[in-house]
């Protein structure tokens, strides 16, 4: 049992990062998850800046064309507007994927 609290703690350091850090980029707002390892941005701001996104699904491929970052289209959990970013990975990816999502919506 050793090993799922090692993990407990790893998956809630990933999480308040990921939390902070999108909180940190103009334009988005998330929320705190509860039970999951995903977190679910209102990045709809953050679409109204950019020109050539008109939806979440243009977000999507926006930021997988321009820094290599692929992240769900809420839409297709019926929140259009919204992101799902998945935590499930070491917090050096998600420090390098957060960057590069901060760099692409703040260079619109």
């Amino acid at each position: 049992q050793t090993c799922v609290s090692t993990m407990v703690k790893a998956f809630k350091e990933r999480h308040d990062y990921v939390v902070s850090a999108l909180n940190d980029i103009d334009g988005v707002e998330c929320i705190k998850s509860d039970g999951t390892f995903y977190s679910f941005p209102n990045m709809q701001q953050a679409i109204n800046k950019i020109d050539s996104v008109q939806d979440d699904v243009g977000l999507a491929e926006y930021l997988l064309n321009e820094v290599g970052v692929a992240l769900v289209p809420g839409s297709a959990f019926g929140a259009p507007g919204y992101m799902r970013l998945s935590f499930a990975t070491g917090l050096d990816t998600l420090t390098e994927a957060i960057a590069r999502i901060k760099k692409a919506l703040s260079g619109s």
